[in-house]
């Protein structure tokens, strides 16, 4: 049955039990379960076979996964960071010294997303690193923690797409290359197609113009609004739902805590990260020092595990260097901050690891191939074809999981018809191709990236979904009518200027909606 309609029917199973049971884990399973049986026409030992190796092809895939178990081991050091930065009172004397820095809630939420702007080497890194430096400050502020999600995820993938270098950038170039190889019309090369690319992503450019108005203005819109008058009573999130990354045990309260104790283990993940992924880079370039090959080879999890060691050892270290003169500081928390750190990251391994194994089955199924062929035997208009392409992007994305799974797809695949067909709206129809993928990605439950970055704020999963798809649909409509006029127009300009005054009749509806809120509240 691959390369079927009946291919889409599991991730459509598991994202609706999603979104209506709000069990992520027993959805994914149901979804792994139901592409298995669809692989293996209904047998029931090659379904249990399949579910196996679709599990231990996170771990061991015709040889050790190195990419997935240092991605885990990273969240893991992640949490004994949390742990050791909770229990030497690093988070408390952070949140202390930037209410004097950081007076009010505009500025806190201001903050969260220059971070997450600037921290733009990668989307995994910058979702779990953002989370650990904000958290401590929104909460402070009464930030929800769902809105604080939304900061994290809009600017993650949204800047990583559009910069040349970060992984993505790297990844996209790459691929760029092998599609203008041997074309005689082209008179640039795959970094420049990428720099004139970044203009023509519409949903990034909404999407950031979006997440800015939101922090200035305070604007919410669908269930963000419970959760933000929620918080607003010092309900952070709902204590009922399974958080990610939120510590279950108590530790002492003291008044030793330095800011240090946070800032350097955080400062020395970043910059033993930043250290590996230009060593490994180097080394897998041949030793060649060029920063865009350096940056093309790069290996990102090796780089997060060395960043991650050196982060949480120094995290300890500086809560054992307390031991002198805070008579809290005891040798038996050292192992209940690693065991308490492990298990609050727990809950985001196992989602991760199940979202993992269902994305392996939904390739095998051929989910992404079957979407794409649909749309080249449909023989539509090519003025249409950039905001299909943006379109089916997005519903790839969204039903994989993957981003990355979308655009290596679709990107080739995108390049071949427009070189033949209309080789003026190439860029754009590429540009639309990872514009749709980052935007199915985020509303995607499934997508590891959300994942993340519910675990990096604090945020059960679901509620990030939800009260981020909203914003995430908006900003998608708005650069559909860009790729629109794009594809009738072929002028940067003008399908510019159709998105800027989409953008302004949006937030002039929501500034009028958000007083009338305020009126009646």
């Amino acid at each position: 049955m691959e390369n079927t309609i009946f291919t889409i029917l599991p991730p459509i199973i598991a994202i609706v039990m999603v979104l209506l049971t709000r069990r992520v884990l027993l959805s994914l399973g149901i979804g792994i379960i139901s592409a298995a049986l669809i692989l293996t026409a209904f047998s029931p030992v090659g379904t249990l076979r399949e579910v196996f190796n679709s599990f231990a092809v996170s771990f061991w895939d015709g040889g050790f996964n190195a990419y997935n178990v240092f991605i885990i081991l990273f969240l893991l050091l992640l949490g004994i960071i949390t742990a050791f930065v909770s229990l030497s009172g690093g988070s408390q004397a952070f949140a202390e010294w930037a209410s004097g820095k950081i007076k009010t809630k505009r500025s806190a939420k201001l903050m969260t997303v220059f971070l997450g702007i600037v921290v733009f080497i990668d989307d995994y890194f910058n979702a779990l690193t953002v989370g650990q430096v904000s958290r401590p400050i929104t909460d402070r502020y009464k930030v929800s923690r769902a809105k604080l999600a939304y900061f994290i995820d809009s600017t993650s993938a949204p800047i990583c797409v559009v910069a040349p270098v970060s992984s993505w950038g790297a990844a996209i170039i790459g691929i760029l290359a092998t599609i203008l190889a041997g074309q005689s019309f082209v008179e640039y090369s795959a970094l420049e197609a990428f720099l004139w690319m970044a203009p023509m992503n519409f949903y990034v450019i909404a999407s950031l113009v979006i997440v800015f108005f939101v922090a200035w203005t305070d604007t919410n819109i669908g269930p963000m609004r419970k959760h933000e008058m929620a918080a607003a009573q010092g309900q952070l999130f709902d204590p009922e739902k399974d958080i990610p990354g939120e510590l279950k045990e108590t530790f002492p309260t003291h008044s030793h805590g330095r800011i240090i104790d946070l800032l350097l283990p955080i400062a020395l993940l970043i910059a033993g990260t930043l250290a590996a992924m230009g060593w490994t880079g180097y080394q897998n370039a041949d030793q060649v020092f060029d920063i865009w090959l350096i940056f093309e080879n790069t290996d990102v999890p090796a780089s997060l595990l060395i960043g991650g060691l050196l982060g949480a050892i120094t995290s300890i270290i500086l809560y054992v260097m307390q031991m002198k003169q805070n008579k809290t500081a005891e040798p038996k928390w050292i192992g209940k901050g690693i065991i308490a750190g492990i298990q609050s990251m727990l809950g985001a391994v196992l989602i991760l690891v199940f979202a993992w194994a269902l994305t392996y089955l939904i390739d095998l199924l051929g989910t992404g191939a079957y979407l794409a062929d649909v749309v080249i035997s449909s023989n539509v208009p090519i003025a249409v074809l950039p905001v299909l392409l943006f379109i089916l992007a997005g519903v790839m994305a969204f039903s994989t999981g993957t981003s990355w799974g979308s655009f290596g797809i679709l990107l080739p695949i995108a390049g071949t018809i427009m070189i033949e067909a209309a080789p003026e709206l190439l860029l754009p129809s590429l540009s639309a191709v990872l514009a749709g993928a980052v935007f199915g990605d985020h509303c995607s439950p499934i997508s590891d990236t959300t994942i993340l970055s519910s675990t990096g704020a604090g945020s059960n999963l679901m509620d990030h979904v939800v009260t981020q798809i909203p914003y995430a649909l908006t900003a998608a409509g708005i650069a559909a009518a860009g790729y629109l006029v794009m594809g009738l127009s072929e002028s940067l300009l003008l399908s510019l200027g159709a998105v800027g005054i989409c953008l302004v009749i949006v937030l002039l509806v929501w500034t009028k909606i958000g007083s009338i809120s305020e009126k009646h509240s």
